[in-house]
């Protein structure tokens, strides 16, 4: 065997193991929603000896007297309108950002960016306390007002990197057509920016779908929980915790997200890669 086809084969047979070593997690959970709850935890095989798809009815049939069906409609209503916000306010500031002249835009582009710097956890305490003050805690406000503020920073510099590179040819051309900013930024900018959009829409479905800590601080009603939050209402210690219907409900919980990103992988690869070298 050739040296080329050597190192060739020694490169694919990493991969591999690599690729294994990171689904080893999903394939152990997929495999504990088909033992019995007893036997997960200090379980050393990753196969069950006993199959039973008991786990399944119990997530299906919900916790704490709520169905399953309310914590997905309450992780979608979430999701939808995540993505709805931060596309459309991120979009608009971009817009503004990278076709309009104003005076301190650079001053303010630069503070916008400097966000970025700020951990989550700083934000944390005063947030909460001018939501408390407004009378929006236990409600979806707090986790959606900022998206459609145009408050997640890195979609927005993402977009104006992205808008950067459309010639200003174009915006020249519709002028003379009679289009303002409206119409350049509609009929435009927004249809050659799609790789940017959909790769903003997509980090945002999936980051909220998967959000545990903002619903942990904000929500205290059990029907208002999404589901990650949901998921932590089957362990209970006094009680007794119902690690199969957790496995279970979480296998459930990936389904929209690997769905999601198998529909949108080729419009996720083009923006990434796109979006790299515009600007």
């Amino acid at each position: 065997m050739t040296r080329p086809k050597i190192s060739t084969l020694a490169w694919h047979a990493g991969a591999i193991a690599l690729l294994a070593v990171v689904l080893y997690p999903i394939a152990w959970v997929a495999a504990a929603t088909l033992k019995p709850s007893e036997d997960i935890i200090g379980s050393i095989g990753l196969l069950p000896t006993r199959v039973t798809t008991v786990n399944y009815d119990n997530a299906i049939a919900g916790i704490a007297g709520i169905s399953v069906v309310r914590f997905f409609w309450n992780s979608t209503v979430l999701a939808v309108l995540s993505v709805v916000g931060t596309v459309a306010s991120s979009a608009l500031t971009a817009y503004a950002f990278a076709r309009l002249r104003f005076r301190g835009r650079g001053l303010m582009f630069a503070i916008m960016i400097s966000t970025l710097l700020l951990p989550f956890h700083v934000l944390i305490i005063p947030q909460y306390i001018v939501f408390q003050q407004l009378g929006l805690v236990d409600t979806y406000a707090p986790l959606l007002l900022g998206k459609f503020l145009a408050s997640e920073a890195f979609f927005v510099f993402l977009m104006v990197q992205f808008m950067r590179g459309i010639p200003r040819e174009l915006d020249e051309s519709a002028k003379i057509d009679g289009a303002g900013h409206w119409g350049i930024f509609w009929n435009i900018v927004l249809p050659l920016a799609r790789p940017a959009i959909i790769t903003t829409a997509i980090f945002t479905f999936i980051w909220t779908w998967n959000d545990f800590f903002g619903p942990l601080i904000y929500l205290s009603t059990p029907e208002k929980y999404p589901l990650p939050l949901a998921l932590q209402l089957f362990i209970d210690e006094a009680v007794g915790s119902d690690f199969g219907a957790l496995m279970a409900m979480s296998m459930l919980a990936l389904v929209p997200v690997v769905l999601f990103f198998l529909f949108f992988q080729r419009f996720l690869v083009e923006g990434v890669s796109t979006a790299g070298l515009k600007g």
